[in-house]
């Protein structure tokens, strides 16, 4: 369908949506599309009605996909469809009544002090290599910075002065972030030994479009987030940290024990770049959670 590329271009140009998240809106419509194509022979999107959107829905429980992955697909599906509404493209909302299926998202495994202690000791200082490495998981523990946020920081992002760094996030806002003692002095080996070894290692241009990232390969390319992820995992491996890991992970540590050592739920709300807080307020439900274990295993009528 030619509305779902002309969406997509909606999306990129008016609404400054994230690369990710653009791209799984795309994935869904176009499986979406191919599903009428090949199930029902519609290709006008003047045809789509609710029994059709709901079709669609069963199709993808009869396939065993996540309630989470079924939540996400309805919801591009009503903001498509309220798209095509909005453009007169279709005469009502075909998706404005569908239900939503209920879904429990449970609570984000963070780790312990303890394994982020491990985890941060892991890289050390052995070769410049290793000193990028440590300072991309302090910062990123210290910041609770997304990864896509961390590997596209370049030089003029960090006031190391201040202790601050600049990032964008989603839909393009800005925010400061206070980076915190030690990862700032993390910072500081990367750039006076670490960075300008990797890029004598890798006979850098100048001029180069990487000339400006932070976080750099052997090769004087920008970090990316497929990389990084790797190092995390190899990392944590050493680290003897046995849970499922990922820079995220770091990220959900790092608000809880914030909120763990009493930090306010509007400060971290801010610090992590959330436009709602109610998309933060989970991280209270995980406190909650270890309150509970905490209680029954150590309160004697528990």
């Amino acid at each position: 369908m030619q509305t779902i590329e002309r969406y997509l271009r909606h999306l990129k140009l008016e609404r400054n949506m994230a690369g990710n998240t653009l791209t799984a809106y795309g994935r869904d419509l176009r499986r979406f599309a191919a599903y009428l194509d090949d199930q029902h022979g519609v290709h006008d999107v003047a045809e789509l009605d609710r029994d059709l959107l709901h079709d669609y829905l069963a199709e993808l429980h009869g396939d065993a996909l996540q309630p989470r992955s079924i939540v996400r697909h309805l919801s591009t599906l009503r903001n498509y469809c309220a798209w095509l509404l909005d453009r007169n493209l279709v005469r009502e909302n075909p998706a404005a009544l569908l239900d939503t299926p209920k879904w429990n998202p449970g609570l984000p495994e963070v780790l312990s002090r303890d394994e982020i202690e491990r985890l941060l000791a892991m890289p050390g200082d052995r070769h410049e290599r290793a000193v990028r490495d440590t300072a991309m998981l302090q910062t990123l523990y210290a910041t609770g910075l997304r990864v896509s946020e961390l590997v596209h920081l370049t030089l003029h992002d960090l006031d190391l002065e201040r202790g601050l760094l600049r990032c964008v996030g989603k839909g393009r806002k800005e925010r400061l972030v206070p980076i915190g003692e030690v990862a700032r002095a993390g910072l500081i080996a990367y750039l006076e030994v670490g960075r300008p070894q990797l890029l004598r290692n890798g006979n850098h241009n100048k001029r180069g479009p990487q000339a400006q990232s932070l976080f750099i390969t052997s090769q004087c390319k920008a970090m990316t987030r497929q990389g990084f992820w790797k190092l995390v995992k190899r990392y944590a491996n050493e680290a003897g940290i046995d849970k499922p890991i990922s820079p995220h992970k770091l990220r959900h540590s790092f608000a809880t024990h914030l909120l763990a050592g009493g930090a306010d739920l509007r400060a971290v709300q801010a610090l992590l770049g959330h436009a709602d807080i109610g998309t933060t307020q989970i991280y209270t439900h995980v406190q909650r959670d270890r309150l509970r274990e905490v209680y029954d295993r150590f309160h004697p009528r528990a």
